[in-house]
Order: C-alpha cells, then structure tokens, then sequence
C-alpha cells in the first residue's frame, strides 16, 4: 500500500484502500444478499429437514431422524432406477449437445455476409420458455397425429412411433439438446474467436489442411471451452426436471414413462406428491453430493487435457 493511500486525512476519515472495499462490498451487496437468502439458506434449511419426517404439515412437530433417510435412499430400488436412467440421459445428452454446439459455433464462424441474423436465429431456441418449447416439439412427436410420424409414413404407413412414450428418452433428448444447442454455440464461438489469427495464418504457410487445423490448432485452444461447457452441461443434464416432466406427462400428477423416470422427477414426487419432504430432500442432497464429486473428477483431469498458457 502506498503512503498516500495508508495516510488518514482527518478523524474518521477513510484510507483511499477502505474506500475501494467498502464500494466494492456496497456494489456485490444484492448479488451477496440474494446469494445467502436463496441459496446458502435454502441448502442449510434443506439439508436439516433432511435429518427430520418434515411431510410439508408437520414443522412445530418434528421427529429427528438421523440419517434414516439417507440410509433408506440407498436400500430405495427406485433411486437406483431413477439415477440410472439419469447417467443414461446424461451420457446421451451431453455428448451430443457438445459436438452439436461446436459444429453450429463452426458454422457461424465465417465471415459472410448476413452472418449475424443466422446467429440470431440459431440462439433463439434457447430463449424459449420450456412450457412454448414442450408443446411445440408435442405436435411434431405426437404418437397418432405428430409431423414426424407423419413424414416416416410416407415411406412406411402405418408407423406410430411413440416418441413421448416408448421411445420418450430420445424424444426428449432432441428437445434437450435442441433447447440448449443457442447457449452452447455462442460461448463456443466466443472462444474460436479468442483463436489468434496467427496461428491459424501459421499452420496453412506450412501446409496444414482445414482438418489439420482443425484438430491441431483450433480444438486444443478451446479445450478450456469445452471443460467450462463439460461441467454445466453434466450439471444441467444431472438435474434436468421440466422439459422431461412436461413432455411427458399431462399434469402435475401423472407418472412420467419408466423410461424417462429420471432422478429430479422422482424428487418432486417424493416432496410434492407424496408430501415426504425429509426423504425428497435426503435423496436430494445425495444428488449434490454425487455432483460435487463428479465435478470434482472432472477438474482433477484438466491438466492432462485442457490447454493452458500459465505453467503450473
């Protein structure tokens, strides 16, 4: 710290260093605020109803219970069903919205004219509300009347593949990944265009081919893209509730297919159906748990993958 920034004017008055912190605490404070209220709060209250038989009623009448719920989640069939079908979906969804977003960052990356409306309109499925998306994509999957089953029927009549029913988990995974494919693009082209011009310039002086480029220039720079997208994307698709809930069902009641029965519907169930909300919040917790590690995995692997300038 300088000595103009250590010397106290007058009494009471702050250093040039204090008022740096005191605006910068001032300027995060609703960020800070909202944070602690509707996150921190929440996973603390959750992971204590958690210890208890809270059923939603039952808040000034509680029974603690240990870890009885944690215990009963891991002798619970269903959370073993419910989280296989989630690795499945996981491992459908993620590899597909990654190599798609990149090739649609690909496309957009050239410099033609009118380029910015075709950006414009591939980002647009990521800013439609699930509810608007769901029911689009039911007209086209539809069983009976669907456009999809009705263009297959040209060339076999008669076919009335249910997409939303026996076949819902790659139904839904086309409007997941379709929905996801604008977000994911965008913070790819963000990075091909952080790509200096040079080495790019470089590799075709000494004959490089586009693929060679490609695979030896261009993809090793966006290794820290695809780490930052690998991570939410495993998040997102290891909590993915609402598109497969309202693609597959009719209200809040109904029972989504066995096949699509993934690890996040079977939480709401459990809190809002059955009102068990210390077991929904048991298994719950085990979910950020099993994120937590997973995540952890991931970063312990970066420095065998993602390229970095920095040493160390």
């Amino acid at each position: 710290m300088s000595t103009a920034e250590s010397t106290v004017s007058g009494k009471g008055t702050l250093t040039r260093s204090q008022r740096r912190r005191r605006n910068f605490y001032f300027f995060i404070s609703p960020w800070l605020i909202g944070f602690i209220l509707l996150t921190i709060v929440p996973l603390i209250f959750g992971f204590l109803i958690s210890l208890t038989n809270y059923n939603g009623l039952n808040l000034f009448n509680l029974d603690f219970m240990g870890i009885k719920n944690y215990a009963r989640a891991f002798q619970d069939p269903m959370v073993r069903f419910t989280f296989s079908r989630t690795l499945i979906w996981t491992g459908l969804n993620l590899p597909i919205w990654l190599i798609l977003s990149l090739f649609l960052a690909i496309l957009v990356n050239q410099k033609v004219h009118g380029i910015g409306i075709f950006r414009t309109v591939f980002y647009l499925p990521s800013i439609i509300p699930a509810v608007g998306l769901v029911w689009t994509w039911k007209v086209l999957l539809e069983k009976n009347y669907g456009l999809l089953n009705a263009m297959i029927s040209v060339f076999r009549p008669g076919t009335a593949i249910g997409w939303l029913t026996d076949q819902a988990m790659y139904g839904v995974t086309a409007m997941a990944v379709w929905s996801g494919l604008g977000a994911g693009m965008i913070i790819f082209l963000a990075g091909m265009q952080n790509i200096p011009d040079e080495l790019i310039e470089a590799a075709k002086i000494d004959g490089a081919s586009t693929s060679r480029i490609f695979w030896y220039v261009i993809l090793p720079m966006l290794t820290p893209v695809i780490f930052f997208q690998l991570i939410l994307g495993l998040i997102s698709a290891l909590q993915m509730l609402t598109i497969p809930w309202l693609a597959t069902t009719d209200g809040v009641i109904a029972v989504p297919p066995r096949g699509i029965h993934l690890y996040m519907i079977y939480i709401y169930e459990q809190i809002f159906s059955t009102q068990r909300f210390g077991y929904g919040m048991a298994i719950l917790w085990l979910l950020i748990i099993i994120v937590f590690f997973l995540t952890y995995l991931i970063f312990r692997t970066q420095k065998s993958w993602v390229y970095s300038e920095v040493e160390g």
